[in-house]
């Protein structure tokens, strides 16, 4: 163990959710995580000014502040810039996290070139590749050229007066746990190098006016790795999601403090890299699976994105005393949940059954709306009654069995129509205008969904 230094004392902070212990435990009391405390030197802070011999701040009113003084720039990768707001802002400071292999170091060396240029270049600091693996990838994604300037460094002192020297068009950061302060006690990715980089790095983006992509680890939980105040500290949180072994990618926004947060971007990983879908259209449906017991269709909201995706739901009888409720895509507490409203007030079965629960394409439920469509796919499994083909299925299902109005049914519906569906069960309560081209049936309860069901 290490020996503080008698002007400081150890500590230990947990690298799951950046909670501080005065002690050493086994399992972290902030998060509940088991060995993620590590052992940090907290060291005074010496030199505190009084308040009273301060100066004080010059003063702005708020209606005086220009506010088109933050420029934005577009970056020419249009499903991105959607993300985005429109583009890049200049001095923010953006996180891009996501899975192992899911192609964030792709998307980002696209982003390099698509902002760079021979006269304006873009910054690469690459902390996990050399310059000629980085030179490889950039070949084969077409993007080598005089746009991007690299440097395989990982000092934070380096990398910022790099920044600082060249005011590059776009500064990349790949990876943001790969950054270190010599004059920081821990290794690179402890929490207390993460909090200092970004904490310095965000001072160079604002000083400089250069906008800086730091690229970010995740955590198996999938949640992005570090203190939770790096997320805090940042101005825009993307996050790439997808099945790495599929070709769909989704770039969802998290937070960005200059544009609507939540919005979804749409890329296919091929060959040459990430390639954008402007339009969804059946790019997460099979057609060969509709149709069949156990499959439903909805409609999912992203920001001002509407996107049909697949749930299928597969149950068998159970070969244990307590079966199986697996999921993937869908919140497995939520899952629970449903099926027990689904055999009190459903009459369905269940207790002798494994269920399997899945969103095709990598897609994550995570909004209310699909509760409904979730809920019949399984119950058309159990009873091997399979929905009306080109149907969708949309709404929030209650403890009560009463099913719940959800938001922008009619964009939902226009996106059920325009792929070609021509019926849908939707909440009894909706009021607003329907789309036409689309037969809608009203069920107010999970009874009447079930009679729906061939």
């Amino acid at each position: 163990m290490t020996t503080a230094p008698k002007t400081a004392r150890l500590r230990f902070a947990c690298n799951a959710c950046g909670a501080v212990s005065p002690k050493w435990a086994g399992r972290c009391d902030g998060c509940g995580e088991w060995n993620t405390l590590v052992e940090e030197i907290e060291r005074p802070v010496t030199g505190r000014r009084r308040a009273a011999s301060l100066p004080a701040a010059d003063v702005v009113r708020l209606d005086a502040i220009d506010a088109d003084a933050a420029t934005r720039n577009a970056t020419g990768i249009g499903e991105l810039d959607r993300v985005l707001g429109g583009g890049i802002v200049a001095g923010s400071l953006i996180l891009l996290g996501g899975d192992p292999g899911i192609g964030k170091s792709t998307l980002a060396l696209q982003l390099a070139h698509a902002v760079g240029s021979p006269a304006a270049a873009t910054l690469y600091c690459a902390g996990e590749e050399s310059p000629s693996q980085l030179a490889l990838r950039a070949r084969r994604l077409g993007c080598a050229g005089g746009s991007i300037e690299v440097i395989a460094e990982t000092d934070l002192d380096i990398i910022c007066a790099t920044i600082e020297a060249r005011r590059p068009a776009l500064a990349i950061v790949d990876s943001i746990q790969t950054a270190y302060d010599a004059s920081i006690p821990g290794v690179p990715g402890s929490p207390s190098q993460v909090r200092e980089a970004v904490g310095r790095l965000m001072v160079c983006a604002k000083t400089t006016g250069v906008a800086i992509v730091l690229i970010g680890h995740v955590t198996k939980e999938g949640a992005i790795a570090g203190p939770r105040t790096l997320e805090h500290m940042v101005d825009v949180v993307l996050y790439l999601e997808g099945d790495r072994h599929g070709e769909q990618r989704l770039l969802r926004g998290l937070k960005n403090r200059f544009g609507a947060s939540g919005e979804l971007g749409l890329f296919t990983m091929a060959d040459a890299g990430m390639c954008e879908v402007g339009v969804a259209g059946r790019s997460f449906l099979d057609a060969n699976m509709l149709g069949v017991a156990g499959t439903a269709l909805t409609v999912l909201c992203e920001g001002t994105r509407s996107l049909a995706v697949e749930v299928q739901a597969l149950t068998v009888s159970t070969s244990f005393g307590q079966p199986r409720r697996t999921s993937s895509g869908f919140d497995l507490g939520r899952l629970h949940l449903l099926l027990a409203v689904l055999e009190k007030r459903g009459k369905v079965a269940l207790r002798e059954k494994d269920v399997y629960v899945n969103a095709v394409g990598g897609v994550r439920l995570a909004e209310p709306a699909v509760d409904l469509a979730v809920v019949l796919a399984v119950a058309s499994a159990a009873g091997d009654r399979p929905i009306p083909e080109g149907t969708a299925v949309l709404g929030e299902l209650g403890l009560g069995g009463e099913i719940r109005r959800v938001r922008r049914l009619e964009a939902r519906l226009s996106e059920a129509a325009t792929i070609g569906l021509e019926r849908a069960i939707i909440p009894a309560g909706h009021t607003g205008a329907l789309p036409p081209g689309i037969r809608c049936d009203r069920v107010a309860t999970l009874s009447e969904a079930l009679a729906k069901l061939r």
